[in-house]
């Protein structure tokens, strides 16, 4: 009888420690896995903008690229272009700018003048055209060519203007507006006073408007509605005397021969 219990005391417990291992199995399997929290995605790098490119291809720019290039700035530009978070404005006269620029003349400006010039054309700062407003209440705006090459500037109805002492332009188009590059075509060369002096020839007057004489006055017209002037009349009237004069003498002339032929 000893030796019967003994199996089946085995034989219950294998049959508990089954049980227990199903049991414990089934839980593990439907509980869900744990996923680690996904770390958010990184926000998309800024689209790069070639300058050369864009103002080859942008409109009439060949001049201030070609200054660009020759004094380097353009790497200076580019550079805080696609590299800063601060992003870049551009100010970006025509061909036409410098072709009409008579005096003062770029020509006797050293290089390092000239450079200046250039970089006083850029702001170390993406603004859109909605921003300039705020820009003309703060004063004074800092320029690539730092120190006293500031830009002033003034919002009237959504027109932006630019002051630079010598020069006094507006905003005539976006070239490129996307952040972190703005290119805004402007129409004059903007001459900084750090370098032309503080000497600013006035604005020429505009030219007078030529006189226009009065137109002579019609002759009055007379009962018949033909025109007289001062100078017919006499030649009427001297006219009409010699015939009255022919008439009278005629009649005197047969007076007497009658009188003579009764006599």
């Amino acid at each position: 009888m000893k030796n019967m219990e003994v199996p089946m005391i085995f034989m219950v417990s294998c049959t508990l420690l089954l049980l227990c291992s199903s049991s414990a199995y089934a839980q593990t399997a439907k509980s869900p896995p744990i996923s680690p929290t996904p770390s958010p995605a990184p926000a998309p790098a800024p689209e790069y903008v070639n300058l050369t490119d864009l103002l080859t291809v942008a409109g009439p720019f060949h001049t201030f690229l070609s200054y660009l290039e020759s004094t380097k700035v353009i790497d200076t530009f580019q550079k805080q272009a696609n590299n800063t978070e601060e992003g870049i404005t551009i100010f970006v006269p025509k061909d036409g700018a410098f072709s009409s620029l008579k005096k003062p003349s770029l020509s006797n400006l050293t290089q390092d003048q000239l450079k200046s010039l250039i970089l006083f054309h850029g702001l170390p700062r993406f603004y859109s055209l909605a921003e300039f407003k705020n820009l003309s209440e703060s004063g004074p705006v800092p320029t690539f060519a730092g120190g006293q090459y500031t830009l002033n500037f003034s919002d009237v109805s959504g027109t932006v203007s630019i002051g630079s002492g010598w020069t006094n332009t507006k905003v005539s188009s976006s070239v490129h507006s996307t952040d972190p590059v703005a290119v805004y075509q402007v129409d004059k060369v903007l001459l900084p006073e750090a370098i032309f002096g503080t000497d600013i020839p006035p604005t020429p007057a505009p030219a007078p408007s030529p006189d226009i004489s009065p137109a002579a006055d019609a002759p009055s017209e007379g009962k018949n509605g033909e025109g007289s002037s001062p100078t017919s009349a006499p030649g009427k009237s001297n006219s009409y005397r010699m015939i009255n004069w022919g008439i009278w003498s005629h009649l005197v002339l047969a007076l007497s021969g009658v009188l003579v032929f009764f006599l």
